[in-house]
């Protein structure tokens, strides 16, 4: 009888089931910990300012991409006409292939160096000197970009200290006017891309490498891994996710680049570093084309988001 009586709850008194049963008609009979409509109030704020500041003036844009406008006088309905000047304009075309081909120097590049930064340095724990060389490498990522554009002009002048080495080691014969030169002007922009995504991806690997289980890299080595054996089989399965982040946000740092390009050539010499971003610029400030100006804007934000889907859904990690 006395362990019937201990195990059997205590019976409610008036008052506390009066206090049960309110607190169940102020939750809609929900259990405790499930959401409710008023948290929504929470973050109406947050989503307030953000339609304010991005959604109202996105639909605007959406809505001046249709009119032939030159930012003064009055604007003429021309429809889809805009759009279709972006796939017909070879030098719209030429602009958004240009932003394909920095997607290498912003993404492939940096990541695939990054990796093997990660690899040597995940190997090496005990390495004199890491955390300064991981300070050294991640320097550009707190740097301004046009200060980095406006040094990286002056190393690529043609008495900079690009050309002076060379001349230095013997060779001379290779020295040029690096953002002068049609053929070679995009790839040097694309190289101060790499140069700053570096650190950025390196310090977001190692710190994805401290994640991995060391009984991993245990087994391997048991069973006789080498060091690139060991990369493949274990670093690298264990780095997917922040390869997928890093190979979204290279992606997206190629698409969009402007001011690397404003600072450095303005889209020159002619139009061979001309880039979405600066035509954006470029006809809305400079040519007068808002209307223009404003589809290619539109387009660049549907590739963008296209290219980021088809990213995330390419990651095992999502599915």
């Amino acid at each position: 009888m006395a362990l019937l009586t201990r195990t059997l709850p205590a019976e409610r008194s008036p008052g506390q089931e009066k206090r049960a049963t309110r607190r169940r008609r102020s939750t809609g009979g929900r259990s405790p910990g499930e959401p409710r409509k008023i948290a929504y109030l929470y973050v109406l704020p947050a989503f307030a300012v953000y339609g304010v500041l991005v959604v109202v003036p996105f639909g605007q844009c959406v809505w001046i991409s249709l009119f032939d406008w030159d930012g003064l006088s009055v604007a003429r309905w021309v429809g889809l006409a805009n759009y279709t000047e972006v796939f017909t304009d070879p030098q719209l075309r030429s602009s958004f292939l240009h932003a394909g081909v920095l997607v290498a120097f912003f993404a492939i590049i940096p990541i695939v160096t990054a990796l093997l930064l990660t690899a040597s340095l995940s190997r090496n724990a005990k390495l004199r000197g890491r955390t300064a060389f991981r300070t050294v490498l991640f320097l550009p990522q707190v740097i301004a970009s046009v200060v980095v554009a406006t040094t990286w002009s002056s190393i690529y002048s043609p008495d900079g200290m690009l050309n002076f080495v060379l001349r230095a080691v013997g060779l001379g014969p290779l020295t040029r006017p690096w953002l002068g030169d049609y053929s070679l002007a995009l790839p040097a922009v694309g190289v101060i891309g790499s140069w700053i995504g570096v650190g950025g991806f390196l310090v977001m690997f190692m710190a994805g490498v401290q994640q991995i289980s060391t009984d991993l890299y245990d087994a391997a080595r048991i069973d006789g891994a080498g060091p690139v054996r060991e990369f493949f089989a274990v670093t690298l399965p264990g780095l997917r996710g922040q390869v997928a982040v890093a190979m979204t946000l290279g992606i997206i740092g190629a698409l969009r680049t402007f001011d690397l390009v404003y600072v450095t050539t303005h889209g020159g010499p002619g139009t061979s570093t001309s880039v979405p971003a600066y035509e954006v610029y470029h006809r809305a400030f400079v040519t007068n084309q808002v209307g223009s100006a404003c589809a290619v804007a539109f387009t660049l934000a549907v590739l963008i988001f296209l290219v980021t889907v088809l990213v995330n859904r390419l990651d095992p990690g999502e599915q």
